[in-house]
């Protein structure tokens, strides 16, 4: 499958919101309530809240014939090199195709990441299998309270 990665820009947002939905309905059915999901992503990826990030994060995309398909969220950290990643969402259609890692690999690149964190929910299957695969290392687990609703949360740590 052919894909193009790059920066993201303002008129990807409405793509942007929709992969997020896709992504964060498909993997935390069964495991965050629905009226949770949907108050973190009415906050999270409002128009307001991608604009700022869009000024203040770096956002690549994925792109498949002219459509954003996928995204990752990098926070510049430190430094010393490290990064903390804020969000890596594809479409479930997308997933187990090679995006996932190229945009993994590519924001790292540019960023020129000594250390890659992140933080992910234990019970997200998809996303600790595949951070698992790529190298990252758990650091630490503790109980985050997510809008009311606790969720054991995993620190992974990926030295590049």
């Amino acid at each position: 499958m052919d894909f193009l990665i790059r920066k993201m820009k303002r008129k990807d947002i409405p793509q942007v919101q929709d992969v997020a939905k896709a992504s964060w309905n498909a993997t935390y059915e069964g495991i965050i309530p629905a009226r949770i999901q949907e108050n973190f992503l009415k906050a999270a990826y409002s128009n307001k809240m991608i604009k700022k990030r869009l000024k203040n994060t770096l956002i690549y995309v994925a792109e498949v014939d002219g459509k954003v398909v996928g995204f990752a969220n990098y926070t510049p950290g430190s430094k010393d090199g490290n990064v903390e990643l804020a969000a890596l969402y594809l479409f479930p259609a997308y997933q187990g195709k090679g995006i996932g890692t190229a945009l993994l690999h590519e924001s790292m690149d540019q960023l020129g990441s000594r250390e890659v964190h992140l933080s992910v929910e234990k019970n997200n299957e998809i996303g600790t299998t595949f951070y698992k695969a790529k190298g990252f290392e758990v650091v630490s687990e503790f109980d985050d309270d997510f809008d009311g609703h606790i969720l054991r949360t995993v620190r992974m740590v990926l030295k590049v």
